[in-house]
């Protein structure tokens, strides 16, 4: 067990030194994992890396980070993840409950339904990934920008 769990730490330690010597200035390096943060927030399995390093290009920020950041999704987080920008969606866009009688559906009643499930998905995926990519993203710029002390 001993052993497990000093391995666990040199991995992370290896992680952070790893982190502190990558590419860019410290605002490059928080952009990047900001917009992946951001990007890891919406429910778009298999593009969300596409997606934060697309992004990452655009506002000049680091790729590596900002595909690192995308996996704040990752199976252990799905459920409750997409089920908190759910609430947070319905939450902002409306609290009204839409059932429908599934014996009696009409195409367009389904059509509707996806409507009015992902617009609120969507919608907490945007709030939430803004949050946790400016709070990541700063959080990561001001641990780079403190001094660091070697002991």
């Amino acid at each position: 067990m001993k052993k497990i769990f000093l391995n666990l730490i040199q991995r992370i330690r290896k992680f952070i030194s790893w982190l502190w010597n990558q590419e860019g200035s410290p605002s490059q390096r928080a952009l990047g994992l900001g917009v992946g943060i951001f990007s890891g927030c919406f429910p778009f399995f298999g593009l969300q890396t596409l997606m934060g390093v697309f992004l990452a290009k655009i506002f000049k920020g680091n790729s590596i980070l900002a595909a690192v950041g995308t996996w704040i999704s990752n199976p252990f987080t799905y459920v409750p993840l997409y089920y908190f920008n759910y609430r947070l969606g319905s939450l902002i866009l409306n609290k009204n409950k839409n059932i429908v009688d599934i014996g009696h559906i009409t195409t367009n009643e389904l059509w509707f339904q996806g409507w009015y499930l992902s617009s609120r998905l969507i919608m907490g995926s945007i709030c939430m990934g803004l949050f946790a990519g400016i709070v990541g993203g700063l959080g990561l710029y001001f641990l780079l920008k403190k001094p660091y002390h070697k002991m």
